[in-house]
């Protein structure tokens, strides 16, 4: 493994805690929002309230509208993570770019949806957080509908529906709005288009030159399948090497595959990323119709295989993406409490130095 000396110590104004609480212990992040949502069997009329009950399109779907029209739900199910024991949660949103939100005829209100998914997570991080465990918030940053390097036309592999200066100025509106709202950090997450995630970065870090704040990015990059290689062709080496120019606190994996099929690609980056930390949240295992969750395993389950990542010394961050709930993130932060967090940066580099 060839391990290059950390950067130069980035001074954050907020966020600032995360990276020693990294190297102390191993932090958990929460689970899905979008099984969670499932839960509540919410109707158009819920997802429309009285302010869109007139909208020309149907909302049901639309997540990210819950709050604003539901904020109740959105703030109660960060609260459950967050009892759970998760020292970060995630914004609810996922789709709340101008570019994902004209699909529903709502991109005008992207930035407002931003500022107050930021404000559900800033409320419930503040009831929740204490001297000795601070939780933090996360503003989420997921992929679009569209795609920069992949054409949405079979027999014209030259065409796009999007281009990098569209989906740069999508994402900073809204990491505006995030970091109007008040999140601690940010998180570009399920990335299977490097060059949509390079607009996200090139938004964020123009965002923070502009606003004079600097907050911790983690980036989460997203492998399709057995090929080991995110769905726009690269490695999970060589998605790190194509981003690691925005010095990230953290870069991982989630979604897509179970545990059990993401092992060799979390091991694969920790041995490449060695001078940031690794961050890792599966889906429960495989899709599963008859399950009330939609997905195969039980908290059990994926607790003790994310467990084993801890003790394979993959880990600085663990949690859940989708079919994961409260419950299986209770799981993996009883799992993963027991172990030492992956030895990154500085401290990885000396000990290396040191033999």
């Amino acid at each position: 493994m060839v391990v290059m000396n950390a950067p130069a110590s980035v001074r954050y104004t907020r966020g600032a805690a995360l990276p020693e609480i990294l190297q102390q212990r191993i932090a958990v992040l929460d689970g899905a929002m979008g099984t969670m949502i499932q839960r509540y069997k919410l109707t158009e009329a819920d997802f429309r309230g009285s302010r869109f009950a007139d909208h020309p399109k149907d909302l049901k779907g639309n997540n990210d509208l819950l709050v604003l029209t539901k904020p109740e739900v959105i703030l109660e199910i960060h609260e459950q993570y967050l009892a759970a024991g998760a020292d970060i949660i995630e914004t609810n949103t996922f789709g709340t770019t101008s570019v994902a939100q004209e699909d529903y005829g709502l991109q005008d209100l992207a930035y407002e949806m931003n500022v107050a998914a930021a404000r559900l997570a800033r409320q419930a991080c503040d009831k929740y957080s204490t001297p000795d465990k601070p939780r933090f918030a996360a503003g989420a940053l997921g992929p679009t509908p569209r795609t920069a390097s992949i054409s949405p036309d079979v027999n014209d592999p030259g065409a796009r529906n999007v281009d990098f200066d569209t989906l740069r100025a999508a994402y900073y509106e809204q990491a505006k709005g995030l970091l109007e709202g008040g999140v601690d950090l940010f998180l570009v997450e399920t990335i299977f288009d490097t060059l949509n995630a390079k607009a996200a970065i090139f938004a964020l870090d123009e965002l923070m030159e502009d606003s004079g704040e600097r907050l911790p990015v983690i980036i989460s990059g997203t492998v399709t399948d057995a090929s080991g290689r995110i769905l726009s062709g690269q490695t999970v080496t060589a998605f790190w090497h194509s981003v690691r120019h925005a010095r990230p606190l953290a870069v991982g994996l989630n979604c897509a595959l179970g545990a059990t099929l993401m092992r060799p690609y979390i091991e694969e980056l920790a041995k490449a990323a060695g001078d940031t930390a690794i961050s890792c949240y599966p889906n429960a295992g495989l899709p599963n119709p008859m399950s009330d969750t939609g997905f195969d395993e039980t908290p059990d389950v994926t607790g003790r295989l994310v467990g084993e990542f801890a003790a394979a010394g993959f880990l600085n961050i663990a949690g859940g993406c989708c079919g994961t709930t409260p419950e299986h993130i209770r799981a993996i932060a009883h799992k993963v409490s027991a172990y030492q967090p992956r030895r990154w940066g500085s401290k990885l580099f000396s000990e290396l130095v040191q033999g």
